[in-house]
């Protein structure tokens, strides 16, 4: 498909081109544009194969929004998302999407109040995004009904079924009706999905988008660890030992990047925040003094700076985290272009490594790990800057005649070099002053964490006690306050487990479950480094030798009630 295909051409709406235009969405992706005329044209089921990152939430976001009735104030799409995160992120960019339609979406999923899901939905809403534990619930509440279901959408199918919600998945599709369109998208195609869309599915078409490189060979990624104490004053050491900065800088709220943008402004920067609080004329000034270099830095929110058009940008600074890899795509693309090297670097703390480490995998990009420079080292490059600007004006200056007679003047009974340096001093010594810098406290020391600032846990209970991911995960969730994103790495054996979780949250989960252990038998322990996936540990018991996690009588994540098929589950304690 050509590169110059729009979106109008893909056949949607006036309504929707508008408010594509007002997101500041020049150009359909390719997944877009194979998916939404197929989607809009014909009655068929889809299922689309590629990496986060593509624009498959609009894909397929779009022609729901185009096909939905907003006079029927009835669930008429239903997306299930493997975490609540992804759930929010969904609802958000599709309600971005509708424009003036009268239309309500609402996400649904677990952690959040049920008794304002529970108002929205009666209410009346029209798409539905959720976590399949949570879209159960309502669907058994009989708060969520799908009698006028026309889209049914698995997002991130493979994430879905890897982390253990397949049976729920099945127990809503058994809920859905008939006649209705299928659309499962996912990065994978495991035999799991293929199996699910040959039971569920209506002979359905297949978008398979070639994985590729996501962000520009020219743009060199690094990345800092940084407190986020810390980091305004990283921002000023990392501008100030470039020669040239002339970039963006990301934060995630217009709060931040006012913040962010005065304390720049007040340190003598050249910088202007960005968002979606200033009026249009006020957003054109801005942009106008960035094009004609009069500003050097713009600090902006992830939606302030759609459909922002700047050449030769030569920086692009995640003050803040994306929420998702699709953002730090997004963002890093705007540097690195026009055969011209670029470089983006991104401020991580020691609670955003798992997302970190998500982000990295799904850009497909090398990020390096790079330190904060010292004071010396700043003032020392500013020095040699100077010095070298100054030899190339010598060079080829044409000097005024009234300078001669100053400097004959400063130099009547005077040393040239006393004259010299006490003229650099002038000019220079707010610029080369170490007292500008405050010091910048290491980031917390990675003891017993892997490269990503990420322990490794071994867990004494397994399959035959009644666990799958899911169960886990949820568990750990719910006695130790973390959050889905906290659990990573999940790996479920017959007799025991594992998880990865940042060192501060894995901390947590061993205070508290060896609190209610038996004494001597702690139930979690930090992996050994050696065998952090518990090679040959079953082969052990199969020979009959017991570890020292005896199984107790009570299984800790014992089943109980609820439906045949169900996830939910009460757990019996320790």
């Amino acid at each position: 498909m050509s590169d110059s295909i729009t979106f109008a051409d893909l056949g949607l709406s006036a309504q929707t081109i508008s408010a594509i235009g007002a997101k500041g969405f020049e150009k359909p992706t390719k997944i877009q544009s194979a998916c939404i005329p197929l989607l809009l044209k014909d009655q068929v089921d889809v299922i689309g194969q590629a990496q986060t990152g593509t624009g498959k939430t609009a894909a397929f976001g779009l022609p729901i929004l185009e096909i939905v009735d907003p006079s029927l104030a009835k669930v008429q799409a239903l997306i299930l998302a493997p975490t609540r995160e992804l759930a929010v992120q969904n609802s958000e960019e599709i309600n971005s999407l509708k424009g003036e339609r009268a239309l309500e979406i609402a996400s649904v999923y677990g952690g959040a109040s049920m008794e304002l899901q529970l108002r929205k939905l009666r209410r009346g809403v029209h798409v539905v995004v959720g976590t399949p534990g949570r879209v159960l619930d309502h669907l058994r509440r009989g708060s969520l009904v799908l009698d006028n279901l026309k889209f049914m959408v698995l997002d991130e199918a493979d994430e879905m079924l890897d982390m253990g919600f397949i049976e729920d998945i099945e127990e809503v599709l058994k809920q859905t009706p008939e006649k209705k369109r299928m659309l499962c998208f996912s990065a994978t195609m495991p035999p799991a999905i293929q199996a699910l869309a040959e039971q569920y599915m209506q002979q359905p078409e297949i978008v398979k988008i070639q994985e590729e490189t996501m962000t520009s060979t020219l743009t060199d990624q690094v990345y800092v660890e940084i407190r986020e104490s810390d980091k305004l004053e990283a921002l000023t050491r990392l501008i100030d030992m470039e020669e040239r900065f002339y970039g963006i800088v990301f934060c995630r709220t217009k709060v931040q990047c006012d913040e962010v943008g005065q304390k720049l402004a007040q340190r003598g920067y050249d910088a202007q925040a960005l968002h979606g609080d200033l009026s249009q004329n006020q957003r054109e000034s801005i942009l106008n003094r960035m094009r004609e270099k009069r500003l050097s830095i713009i600090v902006a929110t992830d939606v302030a700076a759609r459909g922002i058009d700047i050449s030769d940008l030569t920086h692009v600074i995640n003050y803040s985290l994306p929420e998702a890899p699709e953002a730090y795509i997004h963002r890093v693309g705007r540097t690195g272009r026009a055969g011209k090297r670029g470089m983006a670097i991104t401020f991580v703390t020691p609670r955003e490594y798992k997302r970190f480490t998500f982000i990295k995998r799904i850009a497909k990009s090398d990020i390096e790990r790079i330190t904060i420079p010292e004071a010396g080292q700043i003032i020392k490059a500013k020095r040699e800057r100077i010095i070298t600007k100054l030899l190339q004006y010598i060079e080829g200056a044409q000097v005024n005649a009234q300078f001669p007679k100053m400097a004959d003047r400063l130099l009547h009974d005077r040393e040239a070099k006393e004259v010299l340096a006490a003229v650099l001093e002038y000019v220079y010594k707010d610029e080369l002053d170490f007292d500008k810098y405050r010091e910048i406290v290491p980031s917390r020391e990675r003891t017993d964490r892997d490269d990503n600032g990420m322990t490794r846990l071994f867990i004494a209970r397994g399959r035959r006690d009644g666990l799958d991911k899911r169960l886990l995960v949820d568990y750990l969730i719910e006695r130790v306050g973390a959050q889905d994103r906290d659990i990573q790495n999940v790996s479920v054996q017959d007799e025991f487990s594992f998880v990865t979780a940042p060192a501060k949250i894995a901390d947590q989960i061993m205070e508290t479950f060896n609190a209610i252990a038996p004494k001597d038998k702690p139930i979690i322990t930090r992996a050994k480094p050696d065998n952090p996936n518990g090679k040959n540990l079953t082969r052990a018991r199969r020979d009959g030798r017991r570890d020292r996690y005896e199984e107790r009588r009570d299984r800790p994540y014992k089943k109980s009630g609820g439906r045949s098929g169900s996830s939910r589950r009460r757990y019996s304690s320790y």
